[in-house]
């Protein structure tokens, strides 16, 4: 058991105990070397106790499976710390409560408060399904959910998800909390999967909405609306449909419920609808089926038709349109209507670059629209294209963070780099953007930890290839493959400042002055030959050229004797 002010592993300081279970507890700490708060979780180890031996091994195997997610809704783990009597696994400290605590105190919560719950925990969700192979989480429940101060949810314990394993007919173990779970994580009826998860989310909505645990009597879900009947009865439909028997006829996606859950409101009608269809479909004849299905096909191809049109002109709208705001609403309409046509994407990416500032809440706009649609999206050949755009339209035009005299490079870099790291992974070497958004990946995240590796003084080494990165990334763009001059001039910017900033540690790593000085020429060339078209990109140009002096100086003093 850790005392307060013992040190782990040379770094975390225990303050205080925050809690504890049957083999573990957990510990608020301080990192003396980041000066940040992080939960230690410490599990003992007891020789030839199987069950310990399960709990330490489930732990280990969380933790590996944690550290490679990166969610806002999902909690973090950084470090997993194994000595010979006790494992510590150290993630974020979360500061606030569980939504168990919150139902034990207040009883039932607000329909509106439940639906913003309901969608992060979605998104979350969906996150966890779009990995690959896909992560299924099996034990969402109140008691696994935490509700932070400023009204975000973090969820905590993974110690039950799974990936997917497509070969699999079912699970080989039964786990889950009785009353939430799905009724294939009980064994013999199949392998869990993403309706599993969706079965365990609407289990938790109807406990939210109800205050009624369904683990506990009368152990069966009555729709919502029996216990109050001022709850929505669109939300009502949605939560029958996610807590379904058979998981075929629960939502097949979170992409799927989270659309159902922006939308609730629009269920009620389309619940009765769908009740009143199941009613006539008894009541007709064989034959009369038949003529149905016919009478269904042709509405189909009336109703594809008619969406067609539509999408079409919505697209030519958002391309007359006179201003970017107008064409945004037009795109978004055309994506409702077609929400994994990659061409509105394309378009909407051009859009946004328009003004040459990607603002916040165009930032906001277009996560809302990819991120809902990501799972379609990632199953087009264009996907990797369209994360390179929009990695670079991150890259270059962001502007979060950016004020008069600031750069935010450093945050446009770090936005940028998932992207680009999508189009990677579903790319092939084959695609004229792929080794660019190689190169683009490991440029951000030379700059994403440059400065904490200095602070650890780990950062030896990794100059070399940060400049092989930067003159690649020149090649291409003098190469005339980009020829936008605001692109241009944010690589003109990102040498110069590379230069300026860490000239001394590129000729410890073994870059050569005549190198640098090769490519500060390239670089003075490009930027003099330059012809800009706007008072924006002549401005960064001017303000580049006064800096070519201080460059040259930057590196002449490295090289000094």
């Amino acid at each position: 058991m850790a005392q307060v002010g013992q040190i782990i592993d040379g770094k975390y300081e225990i303050l205080k105990e925050v809690g504890k279970g049957g083999m573990s507890r957990v510990y608020l700490a301080m990192d003396q070397r980041l000066n940040k708060q992080w939960a230690v979780k410490e599990i003992q180890k007891r020789g030839r106790d199987e069950n310990n031996e399960y709990v330490i091994q489930s732990a280990i195997a969380e933790a590996n499976l944690i550290k490679s997610l990166d969610h806002p809704s999902i909690v973090r783990i950084t470090d997993i710390i194994e000595n010979d009597d006790v494992i510590y696994i150290v993630e974020d400290y979360i500061e606030g409560e569980t939504l168990a605590s919150i139902l034990k105190r207040e009883g039932e919560q607000p329909q509106e408060r439940v639906i913003e719950w309901a969608i992060q925990l979605c998104e979350a969700l969906q996150y966890l399904h779009s990995r690959t192979p896909a992560i299924i989480y099996r034990d969402m429940k109140p008691g696994n959910v935490m509700l932070r101060p400023e009204g975000t949810i973090k969820i905590i314990d993974f110690g039950i998800a799974r990936e997917y394993k497509a070969e699999n007919l079912e699970d080989t173990t039964c786990l889950g909390t009785r009353g939430y779970a799905a009724p294939e994580q009980f064994g013999g009826k199949g392998q869990t999967d993403a309706r599993t998860d969706i079965y365990c989310l609407g289990a938790t909505l109807y406990h939210l909405l109800t205050g009624k645990n369904p683990a506990q009597p009368p152990y069966e879900m009555y729709p919502i609306r029996y216990w109050n009947p001022e709850l929505s009865a669109g939300l009502e439909a949605i939560i029958l449909r996610c807590t379904q028997n058979n998981p075929r006829d629960r939502y097949n996606s979170c992409e799927e419920l989270l659309y159902a859950l922006q939308h609730y409101e629009e269920y009620s009608v389309e619940y009765r609808a769908m009740q009143m269809k199941k009613i006539k479909r008894f009541a007709f004849t064989a034959g009369l089926s038949v003529v149905f299905i016919i009478l269904g096909i042709v509405s189909m191809i009336i109703r594809t038709s008619l969406n067609n049109q539509d999408y079409d002109q919505n697209i030519i709208k958002a391309e007359n349109a006179t201003d970017t705001k107008e064409a945004l609403e037009y795109y978004k309409t055309a994506v409702d209507i077609k929400p994994n046509e990659p061409r509105t994407y394309f378009d909407i990416v051009d859009a946004l670059k328009t003004d040459a500032a990607f603002t916040m809440e165009e930032d906001k706009y277009l996560k809302e629209l990819v991120n809902n649609n990501l799972e379609g999206l990632r199953n087009r050949e264009e996907y990797a294209s369209l994360a390179f755009e929009i990695g670079k339209l991150y890259w270059y035009y962001y502007d979060y963070g950016k004020s008069e005299g600031t750069d935010n490079s450093a945050t446009r870099m770090k936005s940028a780099i998932q992207w680009f790291d999508d189009a990677v992974s579903y790319g092939n070497e084959n695609d004229e953007f792929y080794q660019m958004a190689k190169v683009y990946s490991e440029i951000g995240k030379f700059n994403r930890d440059i400065t904490l590796n200095i602070q650890e003084a780990s950062d030896k080494g990794k100059y070399a290839s940060y400049w092989n990165n930067i003159k690649e990334l020149v090649n291409y763009m003098n190469s005339g493959t980009d020829n936008n001059e605001f692109v241009q001039l944010e690589v003109c910017r990102l040498v110069y400042s590379s230069i300026e900033t860490y000239a001394r540690k590129l000729r410890a790593d073994g870059v050569s002055q005549d190198d640098m000085i090769s490519e500060f020429n390239l670089v003075t060339n490009m930027l003099n030959s330059m012809q800009t078209t706007s008072d924006t990109t002549e401005a960064i140009k001017r303000e580049l050229m006064s800096r070519t002096s201080e460059v040259q100086s930057a590196i002449n003093n490295a090289f000094r004797e």
